[in-house]
């Protein structure tokens, strides 16, 4: 039998209003979060601790050290507006053009030096020596050694009268010179104990000389190719991004050699060894000079930046990259 008419349309709008409750409930209530959102919240929660020191500490740093150029201050007693004052002062301050005319020379010996002895080492490390592995850590120890221990160290080495250095020279007949006392010897001194630390190169090198194909060389073996042959079209040019990497290091880390200046020298014997690292600790820290500081350590980043964008336009005709298709 069927229902009457006003039934079926109660049944009807109590439906439609069920529904429509249903909707308005399944609105209100917040939509699970997907798994790929979950992870992106949980990895950053895990590296908001970076970012807030990075933030604060050095994006926040740079930003108030480009503010300080424009202004004379030692940060205690006022900030006064100088505007391009300081670039000007540096522009005409002989120091600054001594301490960049010192850390150049010493950058410009030590990173080929650096880069040719590191690669020498690893490849007689690569053979099969006897403690392998105890070579390869004795060599790579001096790159990880605290610097000032170090600087010590190569003091008493530099000594002109005392020094091991200088007494194994006179062994073989030689008057050695007076090396950290000496403004000819000095940076040469420096640039001989930045080579010291070559065994970072070295680990690269080597884990660039096992990556490269053994079928390379056999296969230039059976062409007739010497050992010399070997190294310069197969193992130089397999090695290359690995030297790009190290000379771009190099050169950022060779510009802002501090300690042994510090240390060893303070700057001397008359600013021979002034280094542009020095001379804005001296000008922030000691003579509390911080926009000069300031303008110093921007013109030392741009620096820096204009040599490792140089090296990076050059890699193009240098740098090979496995299976890179070149135009």
């Amino acid at each position: 039998m069927a229902s009457p008419f006003w039934v079926r349309q109660n049944v009807s709008v109590a439906g439609a209003s069920t529904a429509a409750q249903a909707i308005g409930a399944a609105r209100k209530r917040p939509r699970a979060l997907s798994m790929r959102a979950r992870e992106e919240i949980a990895g950053y929660l895990c590296i908001m601790p970076w970012l807030i020191g990075f933030l604060i500490f050095t994006a926040g740093a740079m930003l108030f050290s480009l503010g300080l150029v424009f202004f004379k201050t030692d940060l205690l007693t006022g900030f006064k507006w100088v505007g391009l004052g300081n670039i000007r002062k540096m522009a005409t301050d002989p120091l600054f053009h001594k301490s960049l005319g010192v850390t150049s020379y010493y950058s410009f010996a030590t990173v080929p030096l650096s880069l040719a002895i590191g690669l020498l080492i690893a490849l007689g490390l690569n053979q099969n020596l006897f403690a392998q592995g105890l070579w390869r850590t004795l060599y790579y120890l001096p790159s990880v050694t605290s610097g000032i221990a170090v600087a010590m160290l190569w003091m008493w080495i530099f000594h002109p009268d005392v020094g091991l250095l200088n007494q194994a020279l006179r062994l073989i007949g030689i008057q050695g010179p007076r090396w950290l006392y000496s403004e000819q010897w000095a940076i040469p001194a420096f640039i001989i104990m930045g080579t010291w630390g070559a065994g970072g190169n070295m680990l690269l090198y080597l884990a660039g000389l096992q990556s490269i194909p053994t079928h390379l060389y056999e296969a230039a073996r059976i062409d007739g190719a010497g050992s010399i042959r070997c190294f310069f079209s197969i193992t130089l040019p397999m090695l290359s991004p690995t030297i790009f990497f190290n000379l771009v290091m190099g050169i950022i880390g060779s510009f802002q050699v501090f300690t042994q200046a510090l240390v060893m020298t303070q700057g001397g014997p008359n600013n021979a060894t002034l280094t542009i690292m020095l001379y804005l600790y001296r000008k922030g820290f000691e003579q509390f000079q911080f926009g000069y500081a300031s303008a110093i350590a921007w013109a030392l980043f741009c620096i820096i930046l204009l040599l490792t964008l140089l090296v990076f336009r050059s890699s193009a005709l240098w740098v090979y990259y496995e299976g890179e298709v070149r135009k």
